[in-house]
């Protein structure tokens, strides 16, 4: 079987510390190849793979700001349908605008709907409900006005995710700084459960940063900048805990399954797919307040560490994910 897997062009795959979706693109496109498919990666010139690569741009946009984003993804997505008759099968992890090409290739497309960016879009997908195989990340992230074949949850390589027992006293929030995903709210909890907090992450909203998150920084409220992968065990292993306070309906939220694979539990607003990625009161804590979520800050050491690690290595694997993909890829294609 050849598989062309589509991935977006604003970071390299895998990406250097930020770029979820590059992310899960490149873990479908390694865990594919593993299972022995022939993989064409489609993504910018500097992305690694094991299969073949197939680029129009030497770096993602938000890396080349010289680059017009709409431009690369229009020279970027077109590549990939003018050699559409060169696969079995193409996945896509681009969001809609591949999808208008679907009708006009006789190469089948399955689409892993990472998201929904806003409700205006959902009228791209309708139009081609009938004609495309569509995957949700979560069983919450699903739109009622569309057709799904299957939800797939997002895969890690466990491998790159070491397990520790022992953690150091401090609690973590890891992800970008941004209103929706609660930074606020995870310094408030911090300070009012008297404990120290590491921050990691891109500083999304500038605004937001400098009033509502920099003021408050001290020498137990501390922001460390973007971690990669190279610093992301420590600091997720070490933790006591991870905080995941969103303040939207997250489809997925891999930082919260890379935490559970360190074993280190998570304390998160019950949000969007946090039901079904926390195990509440074995590998983590939903809540719904930041009082409920300081209540329970003293129980994070009743978790066993253990259990986290298993139960995340049982549901987010990359051989989980691409054994689900390719079953349904062998569904489309009889």
């Amino acid at each position: 079987m050849k598989a062309a897997v589509l991935s977006p062009v604003a970071w390299r795959t895998p990406p250097r510390h930020y770029g979820p979706w590059e992310q899960v693109s490149s873990n479908i496109a390694e865990g594919l190849i593993k299972l022995g498919i022939e993989v064409t990666l489609f993504a910018t010139g500097d992305s690694i793979t094991a299969g073949k690569l197939e680029s129009v741009c030497d770096k993602g946009y938000e890396e080349d700001r010289s680059r017009d984003a709409k431009v690369l993804e229009c020279l970027h997505i077109s590549n990939l349908m003018e050699k559409a008759n060169q696969f079995d099968i193409i996945h896509n992890n681009f969001d809609f605008l591949p999808l208008t090409y679907s009708r006009l290739i006789k190469t089948p497309m399955i689409t892993t709907i990472h998201g929904f960016s806003s409700q205006q879009i959902i009228p791209v997908y309708k139009k081609y409900n009938d004609t495309s195989n569509y995957v949700s990340i979560s069983n919450s992230d699903r739109s009622p006005e569309l057709k799904y074949l299957a939800t797939v949850y997002n895969g890690l390589n466990t491998i790159d995710f070491e397990f520790n027992e022992q953690p150091q006293d401090y609690l973590l929030y890891f992800g970008r700084i941004h209103p929706d995903k609660g930074t606020a709210e995870a310094i408030e909890i911090a300070r009012k459960s008297k404990r120290k907090l590491l921050i990691a992450g891109i500083v999304q909203d500038e605004s937001y940063f400098k009033e509502k998150i920099k003021p408050l920084l001290n020498d137990n409220i501390a922001y460390i900048g973007s971690a990669g992968p190279e610093k992301r065990n420590a600091l997720l292993g070490n933790a006591i805990g991870l905080l995941h306070p969103i303040n939207f309906a997250e489809p997925f939220g891999l930082s919260v399954a890379e935490s559970m694979l360190c074993g280190t539990p998570v304390i998160a607003f019950n949000r969007g797919s946090m039901s079904e990625l926390i195990k509440d009161n074995q590998t983590g804590f939903l809540v719904n307040t930041v009082h409920e979520a300081v209540e329970v800050v003293d129980e994070l050491k009743n978790i066993n560490r253990r259990t986290c690690r298993d139960w995340a290595q049982s549901q987010f694997s990359w051989e989980k994910m691409a054994d689900d993909y390719l079953k349904l890829y062998q569904q489309i294609l009889g």
